[in-house]
């Protein structure tokens, strides 16, 4: 057995939770606190990866794991999409306003 297995061997599903909390905590925290359009990006993807460290470590303590996988990995894709279309926002933002500052940018006209 190597030495990563068994460091992993003496993790357990509360290390993880903890984590994941810490994870969730601090995304909540940058959304909330910052005022460039990234940053609050920055932190949705934050919240997101917090949620895929929970199915993950559900997952390994379920009778079925491939399913907190299959979860996660709908997560990714669900994030990369969200992140693509947000930055598109953002470029648009940036060329009208010349600032990603989101109080700022209050009205939005077409």
């Amino acid at each position: 057995m190597g030495v990563v297995a068994k460091l992993l061997a003496d993790v357990g599903l509360t290390h993880f939770l903890l984590l994941s909390a810490i994870l969730f905590s601090l995304g909540v925290f940058t959304i909330l606190t910052r005022k460039n359009a990234v940053s609050i990006l920055m932190g949705v993807e934050l919240v997101l990866n917090a949620a895929n460290l929970n199915f993950v470590a559900f997952a390994q303590h379920s009778p079925q794991p491939v399913s907190g996988h299959v979860f996660a990995m709908f997560v990714i894709i669900l994030a990369a999409a969200e992140a693509a279309v947000a930055l598109a926002i953002i470029i648009g933002i940036y060329q009208n306003f010349n600032t990603v500052d989101v109080d700022t940018t209050k009205v939005l006209r077409g």
